[in-house]
């Protein structure tokens, strides 16, 4: 079987189902695990993904104004490689290539590919893309122990409810402002806490600096959606607008590494809960540390 990925989160699921030799093409943003960094990628964008976070959707934005892709597939790559399986996705088409895209590229292609498109929203979607994924590369019972695995690690940590569940919000992306929704809300349920800003299965919206603060939050968690913590914290750092730094002042905030383990829904997902758990305990871990302000308080 050859298996093109067009999605990190595709890629990392067919590696954890033990499918990595299958796989002959990925995104130009995979980059886990590390035994795939190599393949060729298939994927580009004209967005300079080192940007901030501002000029970024800045450009984003220009691009679906111009009818531009965001990502786009070069499609003499993927004839060279041949593929018998596509794995894309259907929720996000600044996150990976439009689903009609790759439909209209596929039936170009001969013989034709079979195409999994994934569009996992909550705990539950991701799971069944687990079981589609691995049903589709011929790995059911790694699909099946991988759940498992997962549903048990959420599980112990459920067991271990804190006394009280602190109100948090999770911010997405910082300018302009989303807070995360999806699956988000439920890996803070199962870490011990409150999501007070969006609900399980919800999409990310722009919210404001002001709303944001009327919430009350006792933590902060900024999971910036394809920023690593370093990242995220070159971003807080030179937050101006006012309002926003009188929000980031009336909480701890603690940043995740948000490519890693919250935005990518895959099997690492469970480690972002852990990770939230972790905050809320006041802990530390790879990928997850306190923030402080470098600006003077207001």
């Amino acid at each position: 079987m050859r298996i093109v990925t067009l999605l990190p989160a595709a890629t990392e699921i067919v590696a954890a189902l033990g499918g990595a030799e299958y796989l002959v093409g990925i995104s130009h943003e995979c980059d886990y695990p590390a035994s795939i960094t190599g393949l060729p990628r298939v994927t580009v964008t004209a967005v300079d993904i080192t940007a901030s976070s501002e000029a970024i959707d800045a450009e984003v934005r220009r691009l679906r104004a111009a009818g531009r892709p965001v990502i786009a597939v070069e499609a003499e790559a993927l004839r060279r490689l041949a593929p018998d399986l596509i794995i894309t996705q259907g929720l996000c088409e600044v996150c990976a290539v439009e689903d009609g895209t790759v439909h209209r590229l596929a039936g170009t292609l001969q013989p034709s590919p079979r195409i999994l498109s994934l569009g996992a929203t909550t705990l539950a979607g991701i799971e069944e893309d687990l079981r589609n994924v691995g049903r589709a590369i011929g790995r059911d019972p790694e699909a099946a122990a991988l759940i498992e695995n997962l549903d048990r690690r959420l599980a112990l940590l459920r067991s271990r409810e804190p006394s009280g569940r602190a109100a948090v919000v999770c911010i997405e992306w910082l300018d302009p402002l989303y807070l995360a929704g999806h699956w988000v809300p439920e890996l803070m349920d199962a870490a011990g806490g409150r999501d007070v800003g969006a609900t399980a299965g919800s999409h990310s919206v722009v919210r404001d600096w002001g709303e944001v603060g009327s919430l009350r939050a006792d933590l902060i968690l900024v999971m910036l959606c394809g920023f690593d913590v370093e990242r995220a914290r070159r971003e807080l750092d030179a937050v101006r607008l006012p309002t926003a730094r009188r929000v980031l002042s009336t909480a701890p905030v603690w940043l995740i590494d948000g490519n890693a383990y919250t935005s990518r829904p895959g099997p690492r997902v469970v480690e972002g809960a852990e990770r939230v758990r972790a905050a809320l305990e006041g802990r530390e871990l790879p990928g997850l540390e306190r923030w402080v302000a470098s600006w003077p308080p207001s």
